[in-house]
């Protein structure tokens, strides 16, 4: 295959969220979405007739078996993606695997551990560090724009009260530190490394998982970072780096749908606008580089199972009440 052929891809079920990625795929040249698959044939091929997908598959097997697919897009629920990603990296295909992978560090480390053995490429879809408003916070950090980092805050929520909602279903490990908190996490993490003191809380509800999460997370150097997410809560999306001269504020960090970073200091407010990109579709594209060996994958190993890690002592500080140190 040609450094510059586009890479064949093929889609693991028909998971609502594919309706934001596939829009990018077949926007983009280095990527060409040639297969989906459903755990019922007729589905499939309604889906790909709607998404103008050419081949359709009544199973994830039947997809995996398909010599022409180079690589396949995982949006399975939580407790599938490291499953799944293995047999498919097995298969011989490289993976990109929707956030988040998993809370069980083990899970995560033997998917690596598939795509090393397989010499198959393995990726955290965590679509927002793909975006150009992202890199350019980063930068301005690294820079300091704000002095030294001190405290990086964050939230995610929204309102979902449909207990068949696989969001709010403990047998496929939803719950919004799962669903959207996992965003705060690893927007700490990318700002202030790995945590090193984790304290969680969180609010049950009658679905059995966390409607709100909150977490506080110390970091080397006398960082801290704290958040709040909600499955039951009003929707917001923030993220602010705080520095010893000033601060980073993001009002769309996640989706950068309107992607402006507001540098706020003592003599004013400097407003950094970026043209909007498709984060999905940047993120195939990373992937897909890779794959043709013209870069490297922006989210490897290092960064997912210290993701998982985090998510884990998170999650065990709240059921304890205490707090716990990594």
């Amino acid at each position: 295959m040609g450094v510059g052929a586009a890479v064949k891809w093929g889609i693991l079920s028909t998971a609502d969220i594919n309706r934001k990625v596939i829009p990018g795929a077949h926007a983009s040249q280095k990527v060409e979405l040639i297969a989906v698959a459903s755990r019922d044939l007729p589905r499939a091929e309604e889906y790909a007739r709607e998404w103008k997908i050419d081949r359709a598959y009544g199973s994830y097997e039947a997809l995996l078996e398909d010599p022409e697919v180079e690589a396949v897009y995982i949006s399975l629920p939580n407790t599938l993606h490291c499953e799944w990603s293995i047999r498919a990296l097995e298969a011989g295909k490289h993976v990109l695997c929707e956030k988040p992978m998993s809370r069980h560090v083990g899970d995560v480390e033997a998917a690596f551990d598939a795509a090393e053995k397989a010499e198959r490429l393995l990726m955290e879809a965590f679509m927002y560090g793909h975006n150009p408003q992202t890199k350019r916070l980063r930068q301005l950090v690294d820079e300091g724009a704000i002095g030294d980092l001190r405290v990086v805050r964050s939230c995610f929520s929204y309102s979902l009260y449909d207990a068949e909602n696989i969001r709010l279903r403990t047998e496929l490990e939803g719950g919004s530190l799962m669903d959207v908190g996992c965003y705060c996490v690893s927007g700490s993490r990318l700002l202030a490394g790995e945590p090193e003191h984790l304290y969680g809380q969180q609010f049950v509800g009658p679905s059995g998982t966390d409607w709100v999460f909150t977490g506080t997370m110390r970091f080397p150097g006398e960082v801290s970072a704290q958040f709040d997410c909600g499955t039951a809560l009003a929707e917001r999306d923030e993220l602010e780096a705080i520095g010893s001269e000033g601060s980073l504020f993001l009002d769309d960090p996640w989706h950068c749908l309107e992607p402006v970073i507001e540098l706020r200091r003592e003599a004013g407010v400097e407003r950094i606008e970026l043209e909007p990109v498709d984060s999905y579709r940047l993120e195939l594209e990373n992937l897909s580089d890779a794959i043709r060996g013209a870069t490297d994958p922006l989210l490897g190993r290092e960064d997912a199972v210290g993701q998982a890690r985090a998510i884990d002592a998170l999650y065990r500080s709240a059921a304890t009440g205490a707090a716990v140190s990594l």
